[in-house]
């Protein structure tokens, strides 16, 4: 008998940035990004947010997957992913503005200048403005325009791109906003960005009853990708790369004069699939145990053999003398009530003990959210 968590499979979709890509996306796709979630509060009520209603308008800060009351606690989970930057996002940062510039200069202080960190906003907030976050440490900032309209962040922009932060814009592709994404590319020719980010629109559990009611469908049964986001997004990249090569427009083969931002598109699927799994990897490599084993869907494995806390320094005793495994391959959980140790002993040893035996599998986060638990013998059923 097993039980299981796991999610359906999708494919690593990890590919080499392109050279033009913002340096947060490099990172990002390298999986080294820790995700600093500021705070769940946001001005906007965009019908397209992701966001679950466990983070929606809750003025919580989490470290990738582990809430943190302190960046002492953000600054562990930096450390144990060996991350080379974060990403700094929510709600909006700016909905607690003095939070956000707290860690830019606390991890900034913490790991050195080159510890890169990108910021999202949809606030287009007072040009004075940018100096604070440039001389807090501030390397890239990417705004979201609010209903697509770009002339409000004009001169927020250009104010981030004279205090010497890389500035530049991040949309999810609406399929049906189709005319005015267009248009953008071409207003976007008159600002001071260097790159235009396209995110395939997400349907999720915060967002779908507002997805259904504009019409969207997932797009296939592996993505939570809204059909035609994909192509949309597919075609406004073209365009740009066609000018940027000095070749007509594979749509309306027209020829137009470059744009100068480099446009990347990212997929659904890559960013749950590709960055998550990358980013997991990286967590698992740098704090796996010396009983578990990190597995290629990057989670840990290992065996455990149940056990009372009174009976538990017995049972490890009793496995040494039998096995010859040394104590620092075995753990004892006390919260979960089992002792791990290396999953082949757990199998040798599962039909020999009067005690249920386990092969556990976890995901490297925190919280090591349990995914998948197969009962090795009839004591655990």
């Amino acid at each position: 008998m097993s039980i299981s968590l796991r999610l359906p499979q999708v494919p690593d979709l990890h590919e080499p940035p392109e050279e033009a890509d913002a340096e947060g996306c490099i990172q990002c796709q390298m999986g080294s990004k820790l995700v600093l979630f500021v705070t769940g509060n946001c001005h906007w009520r965009c019908d397209y947010c992701p966001l679950s209603e466990t983070r929606r308008d809750i003025d919580n800060m989490f470290a990738n997957e582990r809430q943190c009351d302190n960046f002492d606690e953000v600054i562990e989970e930096a450390r144990a992913m060996r991350a080379t930057g974060a990403g700094i996002t929510g709600g909006d940062p700016l909905m607690a503005r003095e939070r956000t510039l707290e860690g830019i200069r606390r991890l900034k202080a913490e790991f050195g200048s080159s510890f890169h960190l990108h910021m999202y906003t949809s606030i287009p907030f007072r040009p004075e403005g940018a100096d604070e976050f440039a001389e807090a440490g501030l390397d890239e900032i990417r705004f979201h325009f609010l209903d697509l309209e770009a002339e409000q962040y004009r001169q927020t922009i250009a104010a981030c791109s004279a205090a010497g932060i890389s500035t530049g814009v991040e949309l999810p592709c609406e399929p049906d906003k189709e005319s005015e994404l267009f248009e953008l590319l071409e207003t976007l020719r008159g600002f001071e960005v260097s790159f235009l980010n396209l995110n395939e629109l997400e349907i999720t559990v915060g967002n779908i009853d507002n997805m259904e009611l504009r019409g969207f469908n997932l797009s296939t049964e592996i993505t939570a990708g809204a059909a035609g986001s994909s192509e949309l997004a597919l075609a406004l990249r073209d365009r740009v790369m066609a000018a940027e090569r000095g070749e007509p427009d594979p749509l309306d083969g027209e020829l137009r004069e470059p744009y100068g931002y480099h446009l990347k598109f990212c997929t659904s699927v890559y960013k749950d699939a590709g960055q998550l799994r990358r980013r997991f990897l990286r967590r698992g490599e740098a704090t796996i145990a010396p009983h578990e084993t990190l597995t290629e869907d990057a989670t840990l494995m290992f065996g455990a053999v149940y056990s009372s806390e009174e009976d538990q320094a017995a049972w490890i005793d009793e496995i040494i003398e039998q096995t010859d495994l040394p104590r620092r391959f075995m753990l004892w959980d006390a919260e979960n009530g089992r002792i791990e140790l290396p999953l082949v002993v757990a199998e040798t040893i599962a039909e020999d003990v009067e005690t249920a035996v386990a092969m556990v599998e976890v995901t490297p986060t925190f919280e090591r959210m349990e995914v998948t638990l197969v009962w090795l013998n009839d004591n655990g059923q």
